[in-house]
């Protein structure tokens, strides 16, 4: 409650009375509560649904009336990976070509992106194609491969990779997360057997461990300003799994096409 009073920029009393007098109206309840947490109810729900389209279209008319389809919010959803390495550059372009356009931008996994899109809950994602043919409803345009590396601190750079897996203390990448389960599935393909010390979803943190000696790990390749700096190299494995790769996703009959096209060019590294 207090998130959306905040987003409205009203108050959260008057977030509770705006919600009790639609409740009034259309004759439902819409939320309850569990103990400081408040959840739709089904009816909730199936009014979130039914209004996002009238919603978008709503946005539509407003682009309409103002004469100019650079304006509005944009939804965008991004993996933590993208979010650390190209996407700051993409929205600093962005925003400078486009300063009416507000720019609303989370992280989440893959598959959970690409449900939001079918939502309607964001517009547009930064996401690894989902592993099945998408519907023709959606467009893809593919932005970066990152095959899977070990990454090491330069001191190791030197010793055989395979060698390094089985003696060093492995950081694993989340086995939720597509790339961990490459790695994972790599590594029992080979009969390697590592010494797992700790595992989690951040590549960033995996980065900084390593820098810090931890020990090594087995991650999808990226790159990043935030790691510029730490003593780390990636190897290259001989013979590496296909490249995990992630782009741009979204739906081509957005009522946000205008917004949503203009994005893809700022991520080409021969922008000017």
């Amino acid at each position: 409650m207090a998130q959306a009073a905040r987003q409205l920029e009203i108050s959260p009393a008057a977030v509770v009375h705006q919600l009790k007098a639609l409740e009034k109206d259309v004759g439902a309840k819409l939320i309850v509560r569990s103990g400081r947490s408040v959840t739709p109810t089904d009816a909730g729900y199936r009014l979130l649904n039914s209004t996002r389209r009238p919603l978008a279209q709503l946005e539509e008319a407003r682009v309409t009336v103002h004469g100019s389809a650079m304006t509005g919010e944009l939804r965008l959803g991004s993996i933590n990976s993208a979010l650390h390495s190209l996407l700051p550059d993409i929205l600093a372009r962005y925003a400078a070509d486009f300063p009416d356009v507000q720019l609303h931008v989370h992280a989440n996994v893959s598959p959970t992106l690409f449900q939001q899109l079918q939502e309607d809950v964001i517009d547009l994602a930064i996401c690894q194609h989902p592993p099945f043919e998408l519907p023709k409803t959606f467009h893809w345009i593919q932005l970066r491969e990152e095959p899977l590396t070990v990454l090491v601190h330069n001191d190791l750079a030197q010793h055989p990779i395979e060698d390094l897996l089985r003696t060093q203390p492995f950081i694993r990448y989340d086995r939720k997360l597509a790339g961990g389960r490459q790695a994972d599935s790599y590594l029992r393909n080979r009969g390697i057997a590592v010494h797992d010390t700790c595992e989690l979803d951040s590549l960033l943190a995996i980065a900084l461990m390593i820098h810090q000696r931890q020990g090594v790990s087995l991650v999808p390749r990226f790159e990043s300003l935030l790691i510029a700096g730490l003593q780390i190299t990636p190897l290259a494995l001989p013979d590496a799994p296909v490249a995990r790769s992630f782009g741009l996703l979204w739906k081509i009959a957005s009522p946000k096409g205008a917004l949503i096209a203009a994005l893809p060019r700022y991520a080409r590294p021969d922008h000017d």
